[in-house]
């Protein structure tokens, strides 16, 4: 056995082995050290190899399932090795001879279809990375739905193109200058890109490609090693994969990974849902439609008539509440017939996914019928409504051939209707009139041997059989009772006889029967299902897109949103803009959201904008940027009103983060970013850009700030909104006509600030930066002396112009701290004893000049 075992092992490479033994899946050796580490189950050993105890751990084939999603959550790729002929095969070969076991699938995160494994809401995209002639592509696959992509792109935007797939599994070639962006490496043969274009004109049967758009070289090498590696997954059954999608970046919003992440659009810090604008924005009911939202909102798109046509099917849906709905309702109740699809093609489907199709596919027609009757139509249901007919047929087929609520598994029978196969049905009946025929023989032994307690019971050893209470089975021991003596267990004894013998026999062979047929009748209804797989994928998509209209239809109404208007200038006007997902957060504190313009145009087309931390800055820019995302997704979006020119690149570089792993500190991250923005954007591009320069000494960051905020006025002329707290920066409006100055608004009020959120025109009046530290809660003492090492610093610079002047007279940090304490106390209570309303106008210029005095302000 350990033989063929490690043959098996070698086979399966890198793989944990998962190897069927009766009903369990055994691992062994280093395998077995870390599944059991992995699922927290005991690890024990079997014989010896080498001389040593072999480590194994097992878990039981039924629950097979919930271990798999364990390990390959933990990173591991599982091959699966299962038994491929009966113990009766095994020994009708001849001799002492091991049942034969082969490896039938491998199991990664990039290959999953079953419904346990996946998140019902997200892709799972298997991503290949090919290179040819100096070009670089990436192919993807969702083999749980069959989309099939090809993008072709510039080697430094696959970073970009990985984070917005969010990819569960990255392939390319052993020698490939990405291999360290992937997660699994290939032979450097699989992306050949001649055998690629070789590989997708035998998947899909074609003479040439030109169908499908134009493939380059590299387009070519990705998605022949991506079939490659498929095919090597699922040992040559490859996986359903429609035509694939042949796009190029610019068709979509360029969004590099530090502005996804930056944005948090599909998902927030820890990688998680919840918090992303993906979150505050899904309403769909579906996961097919939660699915294709999030994928618009990672590729918001560049050719505005797609935008306006998603709009008019929004548009459509928002204005007629009942008929959304209706739409809602009817959608809520269909399955997913896009990933019950894909599992029937892989082979891992059952009567429950042809169930599905059955019913998804009735309803889609029933939906269908209604939305034709709508007047004028926009044009993209009109193109959808047609989708969701056509395959009358199908549905018939299944409708008379399946039960209403047919089982997950068909070992055990039961799915196929009656009436739909007249032999079938004898069989069945056979096997019923049999079971009547062990019950009837039942009452006749009792009667025959007077035990009230005897019963004829079925196990998978023995079949049926005649048991009874130890202590009354002397009787059925003697030679001529009838009975033949089979199994003695403690307080049971088992018995046969020649009668039950025969009925027994002839309710096996019924039932035998009956399931192979029913088998044979699966087989012929998934073969007519995937023969219509094109049309039926085509139906999940219009279902997902009708769901995510309807979605972003009810998220507007709920929150009062606006629908943009799209022009060909690059313009950002925007009035009562929000942040969807800060505005939601707020909300459920009972709070109102401020709400505030953006108007970037020719003239200001950089708006540069100061205030205190907290006071919003970082809010408004970043509203402003998922106002993009939103708009070119084709939904309607958080503000009053807004008009907007298309979007080519989006930047944001907002917040600290440092990557250590890689050698680089947060300034570095900071100074990385900028250098890709200043390199990449373009007049048509929107960019916001946060505390630049903050990471480093004073000078060199307002240096660097200067001369990115000149560099973004003069050289990239792209839409921008920069936040800083380098108020010199303010004096660049006398020099650069298209910048504009704003500020966040504050006040200060009974010594507490104040935080408006609002937006104003001009620069901020001053910095509040110790009435913040003070707000966060630093201690009196330690905010008293930072006013008062302020209070030098500013003198210095009036004097001298050196930001450093006159800090060597400084008294030490208590007794300053003291005595700021003590000052700020002193006018405290003064100001207390202020009768205000018993006071002359003298009286109180006389106690104002008094307290500036006591403020040292006089």
């Amino acid at each position: 056995m350990m033989a063929q075992y490690l043959g098996l092992k070698a086979e399966a490479e890198d793989c944990l082995l998962f190897y069927r033994m009766g009903d369990f899946f055994e691992l062994f050796f280093d395998d077995a050290r870390v599944a059991a580490a992995v699922l927290d189950i005991a690890l024990t050993a079997r014989g010896e190899h080498d001389g040593k105890p072999i480590p194994m751990c097992g878990v039981p084939v039924h629950a097979a399932t919930a271990y798999l999603q364990r390990l390959i959550k933990a990173g591991h790729r599982v091959a699966v090795a299962e038994q491929v002929e009966s113990p009766a095969e095994a020994k009708a070969r001849g001799g002492k001879v091991l049942v034969q076991r082969a490896i039938v699938r491998v199991v990664t995160a990039g290959t999953l279809t079953e419904e346990a494994l996946l998140d019902s809401r997200s892709d799972n995209w298997c991503v290949a990375i090919g290179e040819a002639a100096g070009g670089v592509a990436i192919a993807a696959a969702d083999v749980s739905t069959g989309r099939f992509e090809i993008v072709e792109l510039s080697a430094d935007a696959i970073g970009a193109e990985l984070a917005r797939l969010g990819a569960a599994e990255v392939v390319a070639a052993e020698t490939s200058a990405f291999a360290e962006a992937a997660t699994t490496l290939r032979p450097r043969g699989d992306f050949d890109s001649n055998a690629g274009e070789a590989r997708l004109k035998r998947l899909y049967a074609v003479a040439t490609l030109d169908g499908f758009g134009q493939v380059g070289r590299a387009g070519l090498a990705a998605a022949g090693g991506l079939v490659a590696y498929l095919e090597h997954n699922a040992k040559g059954a490859l996986p359903f994969l429609r035509p694939p999608q042949v796009s190029r970046a610019a068709e979509a919003m360029a969004i590099d990974a530090a502005t996804r992440e930056s944005l948090e659009i599909t998902c927030a810090a820890g990688n998680v849902r919840k918090g992303s604008l993906l979150d505050a924005v899904d309403r769909t009911v579906t996961g097919a439609g939660a699915r294709l939202l999030a994928a618009d909102l990672g590729a918001p798109l560049m050719e505005r008539g797609r935008v306006e046509a998603r709009l008019d099917l929004v548009r459509l849906f928002h204005d007629d509440q009942a008929a959304r709905e209706r739409l809602r309702g009817t959608l809520r109740a269909l399955p997913d017939i896009g990933r019950a699809l894909g599992r029937l093609a892989a082979g891992r489907g059952g009567p429950r996914d042809l169930g599905q199709l059955r019913d998804g596919l009735d309803g889609a027609w029933h939906l269908g019928e209604r939305l034709g009757e709508i007047a004028e139509p926009p044009v993209l249901l009109a193109d959808l409504a047609p989708q969701l007919r056509g395959h009358g047929a199908l549905i018939d087929l299944l409708k008379r051939a399946l039960v209403p609520s047919p089982p997950i598994e068909a070992s055990d029978g039961g799915y196929i209707a009656a009436g739909y196969d007249v032999a079938l049905d004898d069989l069945r009946d056979a096997g019923a009139g049999g079971r009547r025929a062990i019950a009837a023989l039942e009452a006749e032994f009792r009667t025959k041997t007077g035990i009230a307690a005897l019963k004829i019971r079925h196990n998978g050893v023995l079949g049926y059989h005649v048991e009874v209470p130890a202590r009354a089975a002397d009787p059925l021991m003697a030679a001529d009772s009838g009975f033949t003596h089979r199994q003695t267990l403690a307080g049971v004894v088992r018995f046969n006889t020649p009668a039950l013998h025969e009925v027994a026999a002839r309710v096996s062979q019924s039932g035998a029967h009956a399931l192979a047929a029913e088998a044979a009748h699966l087989e012929e209804l998934t073969a007519a299902a995937l023969a219509d797989r094109e049309r039926v994928a085509a139906t999940a998509d219009a279902l997902a897109r009708l769901d995510v209209a309807a979605g972003l239809a009810e998220r507007a109404a709920e929150g009062a949103w606006a629908r943009p208007a799209l022009v060909d200038h690059a313009c950002f006007e925007i009035e009562g803009g929000r942040h969807p997902v800060v505005e939601a957060a707020v909300a459920k504190s009972g709070d109102r959201f401020v709400a505030n313009d953006c108007n970037l145009s020719e003239s200001s087309r950089l708006w540069l904008v100061t205030g205190p931390n907290m006071g919003g800055k970082s809010t408004f820019l970043r509203q402003n940027a998922l106002i993009a995302v939103l708009a070119q997704a084709g939904s309607y979006v958080p503000a009053t009103k807004a008009t907007l020119g298309l979007v080519d690149r989006l930047f944001s570089r907002v917040g600290a983060s440092d990557n250590l792993a890689r050698g680089r500190s947060t300034f570095m991250v900071e100074m990385v970013e900028t250098a890709a923005i200043l390199a990449q954007a373009t007049p048509r591009s929107f960019v916001i850009l946060d505390e630049v320069g903050r990471g480093t000494s004073t000078y060199d960051g307002l240096a660097i700030a200067w001369a990115v905020v000149e560099a973004i006025h003069e050289d990239n002329r792209c839409r921008c909104l920069f936040a800083t707290h380098y108020h010199e920066l303010t004096r660049l409006a006398e020099r650069c006509d298209a910048l504009s100055l704003h500020h966040v608004r504050a006040r200060e009020w009974k010594g507490e600030l104040v935080l408006l959120h609002e937006l104003a025109d001009g620069p901020a009046d001053r910095s509040y930066g110790l009435a913040v530290a003070r707000l966060a809660g630093m201690p009196p003492a330690t905010v008293a002396r930072a006013k008062s090492v302020l209070a030098k610093l500013e003198a210095g610079r009036a004097k001298t112009g050196g930001l450093a002047a006159g800090l060597d007279d400084l008294p030490l940090f208590a007794a300053v701290a003291q005595v700021e304490v003590e000052a700020r106390d002193t006018l405290r209570d003064d100001l207390a004893a202020l009768d205000v309303d018993a006071m002359s106008p003298r009286e109180a210029l006389e106690a104002l000049y008094r307290l500036k005095g006591l403020a040292g302000e006089g």
